[in-house]
């Protein structure tokens, strides 16, 4: 697997594909965009941080690619829509420049309040002039946080133990969180009018943008002090450059901006604004936290390599991580049971069903339906399905996905069932675990029990005396064995389903010639790749 790095990533991180013999590492930094285009088709690994755009044009260009990883949290260098219609995996590192963020944004608040800067300049220059720098504290202050994620939230704890009363604003923050962190809840009008500080940790999409305008900057109280150490683009910047000439704001302290570097007129009077504390995108530029996302970042693609699920990456459903030891198995057999089902069907389908039953049903299954989809779908279409671009593929094959879930008790603890409808047909089949190993315990209406293996065959046939034998036979002529059979029957003398387990594949003539001899209804040699990886 060649990974292609085109900027500067801790060597902590490097080291942790470089000892992986699988990975091949080519470290290019700064390469020109058209040479970047031209080469990026040899590689199956993108590993960026913020100057590389991983654009449509970029990601088309890279006929490989299978993954594309940012060293960083946020991911508006990478255009993960087209990544997704691509199959794509986009992966970051979401948790590993938290402290250096939350520790910015107060240092960055710390300096505006005690005017360390001005200060500082002015005894540079050689003035002592005490008499002009009055700082003002934290202590008894009101804090608006918008966005209590784990940063907004780190920063709100440390707001807090500077004694400021804290408000938060946050649409989707559970009532937990909200109780855990000490905080009180409310809107953005009550929190953009009440607050004497306010920072933002949001990220940026068509809900956030200029989230901060000029209406919201007129509401505020006179003198508030405003950060933004999340994303540029949440807070107008023209606004914020009138709120400051104003007085209306009485200090920012930014750190990002819709343009980097800065090119407008508007960003650049900003930034030279004596009331402005102006960064150049430094929160997450402390030594721990560049090691953190590049160490984070590296183990994703080594999970990627290994074939386990991705703890972060943004175009896939995916577990809470301890939950993961627990639904790895429902995932490895979800994607043998759509891989036998998918290949029991002639025709396209135009309805798929993922039943859970029993505990499992208790957690949230999508990637296990997810999962089990791509691996369908690997079975009837040309291009490559998986995680990323399966549900977009069924989209455009018209193809409807639905969940079911029971956790009322069953035969078994859990059972996962797949029924994929067609114009003319239904196929289902139901699997569980048994000692740790995936089990098939019904196809269509009949019970079985079954391990599935690299190399089956189906046959239903009227269920007679001597019929058994005769499929013996056959594969004994051909030097095929047989390792197991499991069968089923609705009656006597009724329509019978045996299920063999060979140890070697079938040639075509010899299905037929099975087929023939039993005068079967339905007779299908399956190929379970998947079966095979699990030994």
């Amino acid at each position: 697997m060649k990974i292609l790095v085109t900027e500067k990533i801790a060597k902590e991180g490097l080291s942790i594909l470089e000892n992986d013999p699988r990975l091949e590492l080519d470290i290019k930094i700064d390469l020109p965009r058209e040479e970047l285009l031209n080469v990026i088709g040899d590689y199956d690994a993108l590993l960026i941080r913020s100057a590389t755009k991983a654009d449509r044009e970029l990601l088309d260009a890279g006929k490989k690619l299978k993954i594309v990883g940012r060293a960083g949290v946020g991911l508006d260098n990478v255009d993960v829509k087209r990544a997704s219609e691509l199959g794509i995996i986009v992966c970051n590192a979401p948790f590993g420049n938290i402290n250096s963020v939350i520790e910015h944004t107060l240092a960055l608040l710390l300096a505006i309040c005690r005017k360390l800067v001005p200060a500082d300049a002015s005894l540079k220059a050689g003035r002592w002039d005490r008499s002009t720098f009055k700082a003002s504290e934290l202590k008894g202050k009101v804090a608006g946080v918008i966005g209590l994620n784990k940063i907004g939230g780190g920063v709100a704890t440390l707001l807090k133990s500077f004694g400021c009363e804290v408000l938060g604003c946050d649409p989707y923050v559970s009532e937990k969180r909200v109780q855990d962190l000490g905080v009180r809840l409310v809107c953005l009008e009550e929190l953009v009018r009440c607050a004497d500080i306010i920072t933002l940790h949001v990220p940026l999409n068509d809900e956030t943008r200029n989230l901060i305008d000029a209406q919201q900057l007129a509401s505020m109280k006179p003198g508030v002090v405003l950060l933004n150490t999340a994303r540029g683009g949440v807070i107008n910047e023209a606004a914020l450059l009138d709120a400051l000439e104003k007085g209306q704001v009485g200090g920012a302290g930014v750190d990002v901006w819709s343009e980097e570097p800065p090119k407008s007129e508007v960003i650049k009077n900003l930034i030279a604004h004596p009331r402005m504390l102006s960064m150049p995108h430094l929160g997450a530029s402390s030594v721990e936290a560049q090691i953190n996302v590049a160490v984070d970042v590296a183990k994703e693609i080594v999970r990627y390599a290994n074939e386990q699920p991705l703890e972060n990456a943004a175009n896939i459903p995916r577990f809470d991580s301890s939950l993961m030891d627990q639904m790895r198995p429902f995932l490895h057999l979800a994607n043998i049971m759509a891989d036998f089902v998918a290949q029991l069907a002639d025709s396209n389908f135009n309805k798929i069903t993922f039943s859970y039953q029993g505990e499992v049903a208790n957690y949230c299954c999508t990637p296990i339906t997810v999962c089990g989809l791509a691996a369908m779908l690997n079975n009837k279409v040309e291009q490559d399905v998986n995680m990323v671009n399966a549900a977009l593929i069924a989209e455009n094959m018209g193809i409807r996905i639905e969940e079911k879930k029971t956790t009322e008790p069953g035969p078994f603890s859990n059972t996962v069932v797949i029924t994929i409808e067609g114009p003319n047909f239904r196929r289902s089949i139901a699997g569980t675990h048994f000692e740790g190993k995936p089990r098939i315990v019904q196809l269509r209406d009949y019970q079985v029990d079954f391990a599935p293996e690299e190399h089956m065959m189906v046959i239903t046939y009227e269920d007679r005396p001597g019929m058994i034998g005769r499929i013996g036979r056959i594969m004994g002529e051909h030097d095929i064995n047989i390792a197991a059979m499991s069968l089923g029957r609705r009656e006597k003398r009724g329509e019978a389903m045996v299920i063999l387990s060979l140890d070697s594949a079938v040639p075509a003539d010899v299905v037929k010639e099975i087929g023939e001899m039993v005068e079967s209804s339905f007779v299908k040699y399956l190929h379970l790749v998947k079966a095979r990886a699990e030994q």
